[in-house]
């Protein structure tokens, strides 16, 4: 065996030797990890190569929410196929896809796919759809048709039956006979005293007129009069039901939409007499567009129809009531008729709280009258037998007097008459004495 000091100085070669292997594999390692690390990053980050930063971010959230595989959007469109392709997502493609030049371009790097970040990746397969974005702007008007046709024939019924009503009203017109009668009177005397109409917006304006002790209107008033004399007046709210919807309707969105309706129409029915052939097994966009058109035509050409009905329906009853329906819109006329109506019918209530208050104050009113009217006779009768009683007392001592002084008390008769002296004496006492007065008799 060696020294001491020769086997120290091997076993330092031997742990260099070992320190020196490890030291090479984990730098080895990290090496490699670092490699995989760069590779996974160079994999995930592409560099866009035709879009910009914000349009390719904006794609890629939006194909990350509906996380479809590109070909199967791409068939969807092709199909018209409305189990997926949803109002949102459409929306969404026809704000998202990159612009017509764009997709061409796109579209001729289809042998650069894999290298292509994945916003272009989807350019690439959606630019192989022919007429792509008519396409989407027409399955768009397909699946909101039924909801604008919705939203617009409401408000063309309501403006209809209220201008039909608020002719048809015989209790309103004569309301109004009323108002103008009452104005004129007010107004004797004066410029506006012999008025033959008046504007409808005055109506609202009735509650303005108060009473001297502020505590009525004029609209409180004619609601008593209404009620009073004219009792079928009272239901002439019930007759203008459509008046309220009618006052939320703006005639000049109505006309818009209307028109809008018809310009996609007529958009699609030129689009599909021009579109190209199918260009696979799947596209079915001419098919399904033609059938829907049909319906959408027929569909809009009753809307117009019954909008013109209502622009009719609301010149004339511009000339029932004399007023330019060109200057008071729609919206005007009713929100002022909605507002009045209101307005009558919380007069009508404020006039039935008015009256029961008063009506209360009567019955107390005549309950304390009456209160003290009995109080005060029944002190009369209190005071009046008292009197009597007094005097009955007075009658009794007089008799009794009377009678000792005349010696009638003490007059005898002899034998058995003296019985009948003393019953005469109690028969004399007891009828000088009221029926209720108690006499003592001392025998």
């Amino acid at each position: 065996m060696g020294s001491h000091d020769e086997r120290e100085e091997s076993y330092q070669y031997v742990y260099k030797d070992v320190f020196f292997l490890l030291s090479t594999s984990l730098a080895k390692k990290e090496q490699d990890g670092g490699d995989e690390k760069k590779q996974v990053q160079k994999k995930k980050v592409k560099e866009l190569k035709l879009l910009d930063s914000k349009s390719a971010q904006n794609l890629s959230i939006f194909l990350g929410s509906f996380r479809l595989p590109y070909e199967e959007i791409k068939n969807a469109i092709l199909e018209v196929n409305e189990k997926i392709l949803t109002e949102s997502l459409v929306q969404n493609l026809v704000k998202q896809l990159p612009a017509p030049e764009q997709l061409s371009v796109l579209g001729d790097m289809k042998d650069e796919y894999d290298d292509l970040a994945e916003s272009e990746q989807f350019g690439v397969v959606m630019s192989t759809v022919n007429q792509l974005m008519p396409r989407l702007q027409a399955i768009l008007f397909k699946l909101q048709f039924e909801e604008q046709l919705n939203n617009i024939k409401p408000d063309v019924v309501s403006v209809t039956a209220a201008c039909e009503e608020l002719r048809g009203s015989q209790n309103f017109s004569t309301l109004l006979q009323i108002i103008l009668l009452l104005g004129n009177y007010m107004n004797a005397g004066s410029r506006n005293g012999k008025a033959f109409g008046f504007s409808i917006s005055y109506l609202c304006k009735l509650r303005d007129t108060k009473s001297s002790d502020q505590k009525q209107t004029l609209l409180h008033f004619l609601a008593d009069v209404c009620q009073e004399q004219y009792p079928d007046i009272m239901t002439f709210p019930d007759e203008l039901i459509h008046v309220e919807k009618a006052s939320r309707v703006s005639a000049e969105t109505v006309q818009k939409n209307v028109e809008l309706m018809g310009r996609q129409v007529r958009d699609l029915e030129g689009l599909l007499k021009k579109f190209p052939p199918p260009q696979s097994d799947k596209d079915l966009f001419v098919e399904k567009m033609s059938s829907f058109i049909v319906s959408a035509h027929e569909q809009h050409e009753k809307l117009d129809l019954m909008h013109k009905n209502m622009e009719k329906q609301y010149a004339d009853l511009g000339d029932y009531f004399v007023f330019d329906p060109s200057k008071i819109s729609v919206e005007e006329l009713f929100g002022d008729l909605n507002t009045f109506k209101n307005m009558f019918q919380q007069a009508v209530k404020e006039n039935q709280k008015r009256k029961e208050a008063e009506e209360k104050i009567k019955r107390a009113k005549l309950a304390r009258e009456k209160a003290e009217r009995e109080k005060e006779e029944k002190g009369k009768r209190n005071q009046l037998l008292d009197i009597n009683a007094e005097g009955d007392e007075t009658g009794i001592m007089d008799g009794l007097l009377e009678a000792l002084q005349s010696g009638a008390a003490f007059r005898r008769k002899r034998g058995p008459r003296q019985a009948d002296s003393i019953v005469s004496l109690s028969q004399l006492v007891l009828e000088t004495c009221s029926p209720t007065t108690d006499v003592l008799v001392m025998q």
